[in-house]
């Protein structure tokens, strides 16, 4: 049970990682999320097929699958990024944007037609009456799934130890490897480490939807 005592300096910086990848992954995936869900929703066909394109390629994309392309296939065409946390970062964001942005396209449409209409009625083309009118209100709707997807997004950072980053995966086989007789507590104090960033996100979520729902 001394584990993370004598492996603290390890797990900090394990955890840092993690939270490091998890935040600017899911910060990246919030750009490209709403860009792709109002690209979605837009009038403009290209954009529209631009969109479902890149959802549909992602989502039916297996996670470790652009986690390879992104750290060696993209180098062999001089587009590497600076390190492997960079890599990381960038894969979570690509791959988490795509269910950020469904997230988003499934909360606007729980805004009546009559909103949009209105916006339209008062001169607001697609973006203004988007910015001003719409996402305002889907915001308590989005809630929800968001809440999903970053959970997911802190659980799939997991993927990162196979690719160089020493992130809390990779810490807890770091310390199987030197204390094998003590796999089980290893893994429990890694597995205590997720639990307490999801349960505590969720919480979060949980106290935003509430307010939200008192000022909506």
């Amino acid at each position: 049970m001394d584990i993370p005592l004598k492996y603290a300096s390890l797990l900090l910086e394990a955890l840092g990682n993690t939270l490091l990848l998890s935040f600017a992954g899911g910060c990246l995936a919030l750009i490209l999320g709403l860009a792709v869900g109002l690209s979605r929703l837009s009038p403009v066909p290209a954009l529209e097929r631009a969109g479902t394109i890149y959802v549909e390629t992602i989502r039916n994309t297996p996670l470790t699958v652009v986690f390879f392309i992104i750290v060696f296939v993209l180098p062999q065409i001089d587009l590497a990024l600076p390190d492997y946390t960079a890599a990381a970062i960038a894969s979570l964001g690509i791959y988490t944007g795509a269910f950020v942005s469904e997230g988003i396209r499934a909360g606007v449409n729980t805004i009546g037609a009559g909103q949009a209409e209105a916006a339209r009625a008062l001169g607001l083309t697609f973006g203004p009456s988007m910015r001003l009118v719409i996402l305002p209100q889907a915001l308590r709707a989005v809630v929800p799934p968001m809440a999903n997807v970053w959970i997911a997004l802190v659980k799939n950072s997991s993927i990162a130890a196979a690719f160089g980053v020493t992130e809390l995966t990779a810490a807890g086989q770091r310390v199987n490897f030197q204390e094998p007789g003590a796999v089980v507590p290893g893994l429990m104090w890694i597995a205590a480490a997720y639990l307490v960033i999801t349960l505590s996100s969720g919480q979060i979520f949980r106290l935003l939807e509430r307010r939200l729902a008192v000022t909506r």
